[in-house]
């Protein structure tokens, strides 16, 4: 078997939250009274971090902000997106990628969260996977945002594994960019299938557990 471990991105491939994030930064724009923040806008947020997210919506107004303010908007927007992801539960997590998980870990298999989300232990918790990977890092251990590999890095380095040891599963051009970047393999979905360097273009989650030799 060629890998070792796989390491997931979160959102949009462990579970989407997509959605709730739009409305979320939606929501904030209308009370900064900015017009216009479209579902293009919040494709440039994804992969990203909170504060860069914030940065794409404050694009569309002349007020100029502090640090301190800006820290202060990225927190609403934040508590307006958990309020929204309240209702999560281990219903949302799908079939297939509860299945597959399962077959990766019964190959033997390390399994690990690489996400640029403060949100992670938040939202594993709600999917009923508080405990079931064996790294997490995220946004609340790491300083630099995708597509700089820093997260990936450190998801292998928890693990105790080399980057090509390691396969990244990620659906953000940003994303796959970083892992690559990072020497890894990447499968990607949608947007991080088509990135040129990505070594495995997924049609499915559960393909997955073909490449890792589980099926």
């Amino acid at each position: 078997m060629k890998y070792k471990a796989v390491i997931f991105d979160l959102d949009g491939v462990i579970c989407s939250t997509d959605e709730y994030h739009y409305l979320a930064w939606k929501a904030l724009a209308e009370m900064l009274g900015i017009d216009g923040f479209t579902r293009e806008d919040n494709k440039l947020q994804r992969g990203v971090s909170r504060m860069e997210s914030l940065e794409v919506v404050l694009r569309k107004t002349r007020t100029v902000y502090t640090e301190e303010q800006k820290t202060a908007l990225a927190e609403t927007k934040n508590e307006i997106y958990k309020n929204m992801l309240s209702g999560m539960s281990e219903k949302d997590l799908s079939e297939e990628v509860s299945t597959t998980l399962y077959k990766l870990r019964e190959k033997g298999l390390k399994l690990a969260i690489g996400s640029s989300s403060k949100n992670t232990p938040f939202i594993l918790e709600r999917l009923g996977l508080g405990a079931y990977f064996d790294a997490v890092a995220d946004g609340n251990c790491v300083t630099r945002s995708k597509p700089d590999p820093e997260v990936f890095l450190k998801a292998a380095e928890m693990l105790g594994f080399k980057p090509s040891e390691c396969l990244v599963v990620e659906d953000a051009a940003a994303g796959a960019k970083a892992g690559v970047d990072g020497g890894f393999d990447v499968a990607g979905l949608g947007e991080a299938g088509d990135y040129g360097k990505t070594a495995y273009r997924l049609k499915a989650f559960s393909d997955i557990a073909k490449i890792c030799e589980c099926d």
